[in-house]
């Protein structure tokens, strides 16, 4: 097992995915994040959403996405089609899937570590992305990661393995928000400008998350905005 996997197993919540990728055969293509990606967008979906999105979304052919929804729903039910209130079976398949109560109370769990994913705006990240026209970032918050981060290599280099351009990690001490450096003076180390550390504060202050002492930023782009989602919660996964 690799170091990836390694670390995504430290996190007991995520051992309910394991039954997942279990094949007497062909081995899923899917991967861990493209789980828990599809886990977030069910669960801004409550009305339900189809394969057809989610294959968009997630950036995964056809089979891929039938073969997940088909996990989800048969394997580990965490999805399933909504049959009540009004209409015919036809219009309620239309309607697409819904997270079940378990799947609801699975991605409960994960938001405590990971509370918020979400677009990032351009205008604040000036000196944090290199290429401003195709960055299309996206950044979430690790709660309480720091000590879990060396210099941030390893979560670039997990942004790119999911087709990503990079990841950009940011640190928390309760006062400043910093570049993580393997020197120990904290006169050393590199902060982000106040305009950034301002326009972070007011996103996470917005969205009811407390903002904590070791807490993680993770911005991550690429050529899209959907690969920049990606890339920024598999970068996320490696600090679990």
């Amino acid at each position: 097992m690799n170091g990836f996997l390694r670390s995504i197993n430290t996190m007991k919540e995520l051992s309910e995915l394991e039954p997942l990728f279990e094949s007497r055969t062909i081995k899923p293509t899917f991967e861990y994040v493209h789980v828990l990606l599809s886990l977030f967008i069910f669960g801004e979906n409550s009305e339900g959403i189809g394969r057809y999105r989610l294959k968009e979304e997630l950036q995964i052919g056809s089979g891929t996405a039938k073969s997940l929804f088909k996990k989800l729903k048969d394997v580990i039910k965490f999805i399933m089609v909504p049959s009540e209130g009004k209409g015919s079976n036809t219009e309620i398949q239309r309607r697409g899937h819904v997270l079940t109560e378990k799947g609801y109370k699975f991605l409960t769990k994960i938001k405590k570590k990971i509370p918020l994913l979400e677009k990032a705006n351009l205008k604040f990240l000036k000196e944090i992305i290199i290429d401003l026209e195709n960055g299309n970032p996206y950044f979430c918050l690790v709660k309480n990661a720091a000590k879990n981060i060396k210099d941030g290599i390893e979560q670039r280099d997990a942004a790119i393995k999911i087709n990503g351009s990079g990841a950009t990690c940011l640190i928390y001490n309760g006062k400043e928000i910093y570049f993580p450096t393997k020197v120990n003076n904290l006169n050393e180390r590199e902060k982000v400008n106040q305009d950034t550390f301002d326009y972070f504060k007011t996103q996470i202050d917005n969205a009811n998350v407390k903002f904590e002492p070791n807490d993680v930023i993770i911005i991550g782009s690429g050529d899209n905005p959907q690969k920049s989602r990606l890339a920024t919660l598999n970068a996320a996964l490696t600090l679990l």
